[in-house]
């Protein structure tokens, strides 16, 4: 401790404090919570100058998940925009009903495209910014979490993604 104090006298205690804020979850937890409130021009500021990884986005928060039964009102309800985020060899393998295959590494210029593009190339009404039906699966859970977050990204701060993917539904609901 003493070596390492001596080293960094010369730095200013505030700028050891905001390091240490940028680096802690808590920090990242504040971005993702300004992204969820839709603040786009904060969040974009604040992502500008962040590199949070994956595990702290906080993917897995209530408001950012959408369980099997949730999911499968929403369906019947056709009140939803399913995005399956896995690859077509994967998708033709077995889908939830519905679901438009979208595969992870082409998400991010999918959802660049013009919404007469994204309709025209993957067969379904593109998604909105603003619209709070847009879900995201996969697997198992964790593509449609790099999903979510591309989307977020984005600015859908409104997306979700399927807690356990298509495992958890079919387990739950069957396919």
């Amino acid at each position: 401790m003493i070596a390492l104090h001596s080293s960094l006298s010369g730095v200013p205690v505030l700028v050891l404090m905001m390091l240490s804020l940028l680096l802690s979850r808590g920090f990242c937890q504040a971005v993702t919570e300004v992204n969820r409130r839709s603040y786009p021009t904060v969040a974009s500021f604040l992502r500008t100058y962040t590199t949070c990884s994956p595990t702290c986005e906080g993917t897995d928060d209530d408001a950012s998940v959408v369980t099997p039964p949730q999911l499968k009102a929403m369906l019947s309800n056709r009140n939803v925009q399913l995005f399956d985020v896995r690859n077509p060899d994967e998708y033709q393998d077995g889908h939830i009903p519905q679901a438009a295959n979208l595969p992870l590494d082409v998400v991010e210029e999918s959802l660049k495209l013009p919404p007469e593009s994204f309709q025209q190339k993957f067969k379904v009404k593109a998604p909105g910014k603003d619209d709070d039906n847009i879900v995201f699966h996969c697997r198992s859970g964790v593509r449609s979490g790099q999903a979510l977050t591309i989307a977020r990204q984005l600015g859908f701060h409104r997306a979700r993604h399927l807690k356990g993917g298509y495992v958890a539904w079919v387990e739950q609901e069957g396919n």
